[in-house]
């Protein structure tokens, strides 16, 4: 039986994909995201979606941490694809392929989050943006930045998700009287803004005990022989898309 975990979490486990240093699964998305950017081709999108299927075995992702996108999801995408349609069968192809590759970008970086600390992150990207210093680019401010977006998101889903069972839970019938029975989408929208500003309040409490956003980039995690293994791997794939997009 498959256990529900929240999205957006580590999963957690000891597998050599969880070894692996942070920026090198960084760069890993970064490069199959862009190879499938600037070659869209059955092939290359079928090659990425096997690196991940694969990963998320290596790394052994249960079922329960899948996402589920709701029935409506589903239905915008057949309605996308029956208007496209219209326009002739390749119209059709080229809006499934393009869908094909943003599900492929997303399930890429779902795969990181599953794998990877939070903690570890903001030090990975300091290290890769490191030669921006020579420019004078705030790299450890955007890498502080991205560390607290990739550490709100499960917060904001758990607080969504409870605004969400508070809402379905209300009376509505029998104590029309009662508040809760007139919660409308307004309502849950600044209960959500209520939520979010005491959150972030704890965060920068909590982050000004532990010393400050620097703590965040200071950890010494780098890279290891496994890394570059992994980063060779990346490469053969990467020719062998690219060989089988031009052959094909």
């Amino acid at each position: 039986m498959s256990v529900r975990t929240v999205p957006l979490r580590q999963v957690p486990g000891d597998s050599p994909i969880h070894r692996l240093w942070a920026g090198t699964k960084l760069i890993g998305v970064f490069v199959l995201g862009l190879m499938t950017v600037v070659l869209p081709t059955w092939p290359s999108l079928g090659l990425v979606t096997g690196v991940m299927l694969v990963t998320a075995l290596v790394a052994g992702i249960p079922l329960g941490a899948v996402p589920r996108p709701p029935w409506w999801f589903w239905g915008l995408i057949a309605v996308g694809v029956a208007v496209n349609a219209s326009f002739g069968l390749a119209a059709a192809i080229v809006f499934l392929r393009a869908i094909a590759l943003a599900l492929v970008l997303v399930a890429s970086s779902v795969v990181v989050i599953w794998t990877t600390p939070m903690a570890e992150v903001a030090p990975a990207v300091t290290r890769l943006m490191r030669p921006l210093r020579a420019l004078r680019m705030p790299v450890d401010e955007w890498a502080v930045c991205i560390a607290l977006c990739l550490r709100g998101l499960p917060l904001l889903i758990e607080e969504i998700r409870l605004l969400v069972a508070v809402h379905r839970l209300r009376p509505t019938s029998g104590r029309s009287d009662h508040p809760s029975a007139e919660m409308g989408i307004m309502d849950m929208v600044i209960a959500a803004m209520s939520s979010a500003l005491r959150r972030s309040s704890e965060m920068a409490e909590a982050i000004t005990a532990r010393g400050g956003t620097g703590r965040l980039t200071a950890t010494t995690s780098r890279p290891h022989r496994r890394d570059a293994v992994a980063l060779v791997l990346l490469a053969i794939v990467c020719v062998v898309a690219i060989t089988l997009s031009v052959v094909l």
